[in-house]
């Protein structure tokens, strides 16, 4: 398994580089939000969401403003290391949280991201004690369609990260949630095939989803977008 410090080397440059403008970014954002609103955190996969452009575009009829704090090629580590920056400063009501699926992805110890989830989970019930936290199922992978990706590029994204992996870590993090009142949700329904695997045309690499994705998944977050209760 890799360590911290092997994870960040592989890293590419430009990547830590806009890693670091893109939370200073929501520093600045940060300063100006309204408080109690909705708070999406995550990797790429929560990065991408167009969730600002459908709440523009779209008629959600929600009462909050979804703000979108994802930063790419994250993982739990990175998330507790700005805390502040990706939740706190928003004191949201609620949270959509999709991080880890890079922890599984990086080869992190199950052991790393256990603790790692638990921490997380810990300070924002300590925090946010009435916030409403919702922890999302790992969307599907495909890893037998082409994309377009070279080799290197494709062991580099599916050599641990598979259906299988996903699901046992959605597993784990689903037990953590419920330690501490929050609710595991799933909301990838129409996102497979009959094999099981992420539909390829909602898919431009096997992993990170296309706008039609999203909407589908959009479509089965709502319920919880704008219920008051967690059940």
């Amino acid at each position: 398994m890799l360590d911290r410090t092997t994870q960040l080397t592989n890293l590419n440059p430009d990547i830590l580089d806009f890693q670091n403008q893109l939370r200073t970014q929501y520093d600045i954002e940060n300063q100006t939000v309204k408080s109690g609103q909705i708070d999406f955190i995550g990797s790429s996969l929560m990065e991408i969401f167009p969730i600002k452009k459908m709440q523009l575009e779209g008629n959600l009829n929600l009462d909050k403003i979804i703000y979108n704090r994802g930063v790419r090629a994250t993982t739990t580590a990175d998330l507790l290391a700005h805390m502040n920056t990706l939740i706190f400063d928003l004191n949201p009501s609620k949270i959509f949280m999709n991080i880890g699926s890079n922890d599984v992805g990086f080869g992190v110890s199950e052991e790393e991201m256990v603790a790692n989830y638990d921490n997380i989970c810990q300070q924002i019930a300590t925090r946010l004690p009435n916030c409403k936290v919702y922890v999302m199922a790992y969307y599907p992978v495909n890893t037998k369609a082409q994309f377009g990706n070279s080799d290197n590029e494709h062991t580099s994204l599916f050599h641990v990260r598979t259906n299988a992996s996903l699901q046992a870590a959605s597993n784990l993090v689903a037990k953590i949630a419920k330690k501490y009142g929050f609710m595991p949700i799933n909301v990838n329904q129409g996102l497979t095939d009959m094999q099981g695997n992420l539909k390829p045309k909602l898919t431009f690499d096997g992993a990170h989803l296309l706008p039609e994705g999203y909407q589908i998944v959009l479509n089965n977050l709502m319920p919880y977008l704008k219920t008051t209760r967690l059940n």
